[in-house]
This record gives structure tokens, sequence and C-alpha cells, in this order.
């Protein structure tokens, strides 16, 4: 066959694939969407910032928008009313997970949390987390040096380390502390990356891109060091059994959930689970709240009558109090709530929460969302929109003293943490060490810019991926305040 005649013919098929995409489209009751391209849909439309690409089409397409990636049908859900009536009036239909390829690094999709779907392990380990992870310790303050970004991340992972197993992993094996870091980012840059396999599943066995070879590599990693922990945990128990008067037990969640394990006939908690377990809260726990603590040192630089107020507020409280912060201090600074909250509008830890699917055809407002269409809960356009928010890109946290929004789930217009029986079950947690953390660093410091660098100047840009990272590090001096 000649060359013209085979491009002729390709042409020609392409055409009628793409014309019987769009004429589909049109006649289903699919939401409303651009057309999608012959194969690849519209994954060209995403851009490098897919928050703000799809921000910027639901204007156009509406609240409750429906594209085509690849393979998969997805459907963008950006207002309040719809997200409640997909995670409130829908719950269970919504309640499954959009599984991405990476995900199934050493079968983890198989034991997490955040991937299994609702049934009894799931509910499990909902308890246990819930039991065991929130009820061992309290968060205490800490200084931070100057790198915000790397320092906030190794404390969270210190904090995290120190409810798990006792131990502050930055100062328990400076290599293999390291390497568990290292892991954690790889892992969260390796997720992050738009996955081949996601949009066109029957790659999934070839992993174009070596993500998923690359993320067993980051997760078998960590895993060993579990296993080097634990390992050592029954060496110990076990030897300070035998001596009359000793005790190894430190009373962590490790310690608990050995406990459990121990009195678990059943197996339906062994060790393979809590390795997982662990796994989850330290790559959800760590890069999340640090990303978070970022931003919100960064908006308090950037507006300094803002910080000026959160600094006097806890200056009169601790004075009066003659201590350093402590957790039951968070309910009585009413200011450092709001700007924790106004953080999370505009710089959502994860804009596009943790996908869902469908379980099964259900009709949202007179469409049809078809069963296993990923769901995509656009909050990051949320946080921004004119409708629900005056103002929407100023950081203004008087905005939250005037009203009773909060994060728990149940104001649909506001829900970093997600909503229903898939909200995140690290909301307390992090809620805890977020003002903590923030309130430390503003309580006995001022801080300015590296290089004397204006805040006219400084960049606020985000970097895309499962989190939203400030483009460029923030890099801050801080400065001893004299209290008075």
């Amino acid at each position: 066959m000649a060359y013209p005649t085979f491009f002729l013919l390709l042409s020609f098929l392409l055409t009628c694939i793409y014309a019987f995409t769009v004429f589909s489209r049109r006649n289903s009751r699919l939401p409303p969407g651009p057309d999608p391209l012959p194969i690849i849909g519209n994954l060209l439309q995403l851009g490098d910032k897919p928050h703000q690409s799809l921000a910027i089409l639901s204007k156009r397409y509406g609240p409750l928008m429906s594209l085509k990636l690849g393979c998969i049908t997805t459907i963008v859900v950006s207002s309040p009313d719809i997200v409640k009536e997909f995670f409130h009036t829908h719950d269970v239909t919504f309640s499954s997970r959009s599984v991405p390829h990476t995900a199934a690094m050493v079968d983890h999709h198989k034991y997490s949390i955040a991937w299994l779907p609702v049934g009894d392990q799931w509910r499990r380990l909902r308890r246990v987390t819930k039991e065991c992870f929130y009820s061992v310790q309290r968060l205490e303050a800490t200084e931070l040096p100057i790198n915000i970004g790397v320092i906030v991340f190794t404390t969270t992972f210190n904090i995290i380390s120190n409810f798990l197993f006792s131990l502050d992993f930055a100062q328990y094996d400076s290599v293999s502390s390291q390497e568990f870091k290292d892991a954690i980012r790889g892992l969260m840059e390796v997720s992050g990356k738009p996955d081949l396999a996601d949009f066109f599943p029957m790659l999934k066995l070839f992993d174009p891109q070596g993500l998923l070879r690359r993320a067993n590599v980051y997760s078998k990693k960590m895993m060993t060091i579990f296993d080097e922990i634990i390992d050592q945990r029954f060496h110990t128990r076990s030897s300070s059994s035998s001596c009359v008067g000793a005790s190894s037990r430190k009373n962590d969640v490790l310690d608990s959930l050995l406990d459990i394990n121990l009195k678990d006939e059943s197996g339906s908690f062994n060790l393979n689970d809590m390795k997982h377990w662990f796994l989850d809260l330290f790559v959800a726990g760590t890069d999340t709240t640090a990303t978070t603590l970022e931003w919100a040192m960064a908006e308090l630089i950037r507006n300094p009558e803002i910080m000026k107020k959160a600094q006097l507020e806890l200056t009169k409280h601790m004075q009066s109090n003659n201590r350093n912060m402590q957790e039951s201090d968070i309910t009585r600074l009413p200011y450092l709530q709001a700007v924790i909250k106004e953080t999370l509008r505009l710089h959502p830890p994860a804009p596009f929460l943790v996908p869902h699917e469908a379980v099964h055809d259900v009709d949202i407002q007179g469409f049809m969302v078809p069963k296993n269409a990923k769901i995509l809960c656009n909050i990051w356009a949320m946080g921004r929109h004119s409708d629900v928010w005056s103002n929407p890109e100023m950081f203004m946290p008087e905005r939250f003293l005037e009203v009773g929004i909060d994060y728990k789930g149940h104001d649909f217009e506001f829900i970093p943490f997600g909503t229903g029986r898939r909200s995140c079950p690290g909301m307390n947690f992090a809620h805890k060490m977020l003002h903590m953390i923030i309130g430390s660093l503003i309580y006995r410091f001022d801080w300015k810019l590296e290089g004397n660098t204006s805040i006219v100047d400084m960049d606020m840009e985000e970097k895309f991926g499962l989190t939203l990272p400030k483009s460029v590090p923030l890099m801050a001096i801080p400065i001893k305040l004299q209290l008075v």
C-alpha cells in the first residue's frame, strides 16, 4: 500500500473515532465538558498545574464537569453544593478509591487505609488509627532553624516517629534516617508525576515510565527499616520478660499494636498490616503537614500586620499563664486558628483530595456519573471561588472570625481534609501539629527573608504534585522577639 493511501486511511479512521467519541458524549447523560481528542482525550488540557487548568475549564463548563483522560472517564467537582451531593447524600456510592498505578508498590494498595475499599479491614484500620495513634502522646513545641520547609519536614518526621516508636528518627541512625527521609520524598515525587498507566490501564503491565519500579525501591527501604525496629522491639520485650522487675514497655503506638497483634488470634491485623499502616502514616503525615506549615509561614512573613496580630494573641495568652504553649491552649487562640484555616483555604495540602471512584451508576443533578468513573474534587478551586469567599485571592484570617466554618467535613465549602467516610483519619493529628508548630515559630521569634529580600518579591508560585509545595523553598531568618 502506498504511503499517501495509508495516511489517508489512517486520517479517516482517526476522524471516525473522534466523531464517534464526540457523538457518544453529546448523546450521553455525562456532565458537560470539553470534547476529547482521539485516544488521549483531554489530557493535553491538564497542563503542568491541573488544579488551575480544571478551575478555568469549570468556569466554562460548570462545577460538575466530565473529562476523558486517556481511557478513563473523570468527573470534576468544584462547588460546595455538588460536593455535598457526592460525599454526603451519595457517600456510599463514592466511597471507593481510584487507585493509582504506583499505589501497587509492595502490594501496598491491598493493605492501605488510603486505598482499601470500604469493608471490614478498612474499618479495622480506621479504628486502630483512632484508638492507637491519637491517644498516646502529646505534641511538643520545637524550636526550628532557618530553612523552614526542610526543618519543618524533619520536625514533623520526628513527631510521628516519636508517636509510633519513641524514636527521634533524625537521631536514631544517621544513615537509616537519611535513607528513610529520602525514600519518603522519593515516593511523594514519584506519586505526584502523571502516570500513563493511570490513563491507559493496558499499560500497567509494562510500567512505561518506570514509576512503579521506583516506588517499589523507595517503599522497600522503608519496610526494611520498619522490620528492624519491630524486630528490635520484640527482642527487647522478650529479654525483659525474663528479668524480674524489668520493663521494656515504652507505651507508644508500636507497643499498643504489638499487644493487639498478640491478642488477635484471627490474624486480622498482622505484622504486614502494621508495616503498611506505618507507611501510610509517614507518607501522608510528613509532606502534607510540612507543606502547609511552609505556606503558613510564607503568608505570615508576607503579611506582617497579620503576623503581629497572631504574635500579640500568643504573647497575651502565654504570659498570663507563664509557660510554653500546650495543646490545651489551641482552643483559646482564635486568631491562630483563623490563620491555619486561611492557609488551608488558599493552600490545601491535596488540591484534588484523594481521588474517589463511583461504585455504580448514579444520577447527580440530572447527569449520569457512570460506574468506575474517577472523581476529582477540586478544593483548590473551591477555596478561591468568588461566589463563596469575598476577596478570595487575599490572605485574610479575619474571615474565619466572622463565621463558624470549620474543616471537620460538615461545611462543604471548606473541606481540606475531605468529608464523609473517606475523610482524612489524620485530621486531628494535623490540627494539633499545625497549631503547635506555627505557634512555637512565631511566639518568640520574628522573621525576615534571607538576604533582606523584600516581601513584595517573595515567590509564591506552587509546584504541582500530590501536594502543592512552594516552587521556591522559603528561606527565612529568625529574630528573637523582646517580650514585655
